[in-house]
């Protein structure tokens, strides 16, 4: 009896809990308010100034569209932009690997300075930071006397003899680029790395692994897919920056023109179609930016979970 009883007493005992997340389940309404609100912001923001570009852009037809790419000017900036992303991203590649090693990996003082010299340029303008330039290089600042036919004694004679320019020159629009790019691949590598530790470092350097092989073998690896997606948004802004090149560019057309600042003159022209199709190509560009950018998230998930 007292086994049954027993047995009795232990099957009305109530089923324990799943352990787990709780689902918290909204009203139908709730939702439909929500996802309403969320694609009207985005169809109003993000799609129908897409579509406005393109629609100018071919608002007289085709031959004017493609007519706009054949302008010289044109050319030239889509030249310069090319250029000034080819040099501005690598370079910015490089330091934002360095940097992120050195701060994910090791530890020293003046690491929190470093950080944030990293971040200053999301929080300083970019328009401060061409005339940060313009006071540095520019013919009235600290350096610009002593460019292009100065006469200093710190300098041999054959520097002193040539016509050096950095401001209204390519070499400004490349050094303002970097300056305003320069964060994106360190910032998506800084905490990836940080997340990743050490360990795998420290085995291969066990194992008898050199630094360079450690950092090949294993490091680059481990960030590649980081390492792309801010590749990726870093050429994007490299592309598109406007605030920065404007100061130091010095709008000569043929010359200093980059893309945004061309399509800038011809809206001020009154060349809106000219203008809105290399607008279109930029906005290709973005389109092309965020597919890729998709495709290195999607990615990435895939791996983790593969690893998992």
């Amino acid at each position: 009896m007292a086994l049954t009883a027993s047995s009795t007493i232990a099957t009305k005992r109530p089923a324990p809990r799943p352990v787990g997340p709780r689902v918290i389940r909204n009203p139908v309404w709730v939702r439909v308010v929500f996802m309403t609100v969320a694609l009207l912001f985005v169809a109003c923001f993000l799609v129908l100034p897409l579509a406005a570009v393109f629609t100018e852009a071919l608002r007289k037809g085709i031959g004017p569209f493609f007519q706009a790419f054949t302008d010289p000017d044109m050319l030239s900036a889509l030249r310069l932009t090319l250029l000034t992303a080819a040099i501005a991203v690598p370079a910015n590649l490089v330091f934002g690997v360095a940097a992120a090693w050195c701060i994910a990996k090791f530890s020293f003082r003046g690491k929190s300075l470093l950080i944030t010299l990293i971040d200053l340029p999301f929080a300083v303008s970019p328009v401060i930071s061409g005339l940060i330039y313009v006071l540095v290089f520019g013919l009235q600042g600290w350096l610009g006397p002593y460019l292009g036919s100065g006469d200093h004694p710190w300098f041999g004679e054959w520097f002193n003899q040539q016509d050096i320019r950095i401001i209204f020159a390519v070499p400004g629009i490349v050094l303002a680029t970097t300056f305003v790019t320069f964060p994106f691949v360190a910032r998506e590598l800084i905490p990836l790395m940080q997340a990743q530790g050490n360990d795998e470092e420290y085995a291969a350097l066990t194992l008898g692994a050199s630094g360079w092989q450690t950092f090949w073998r294993v490091t680059v690896p481990n960030i590649k897919w980081g390492l792309f997606y801010g590749v990726i948004l870093c050429n994007a802004r490299a592309m598109g920056e406007f605030g920065a090149v404007s100061v130091v560019s010095g709008h000569i057309r043929g010359e200093t023109n980059t893309m945004p600042l061309h399509i800038e003159i011809l809206y001020n022209e009154y060349n809106f179609v000219a203008a809105f199709a290399v607008s279109s190509l930029l906005a290709l560009l973005a389109l092309v930016t965020l597919m890729l950018k998709s495709l290195v998230e999607w990615r990435a998930q895939k791996g983790l979970a593969e690893s998992s």
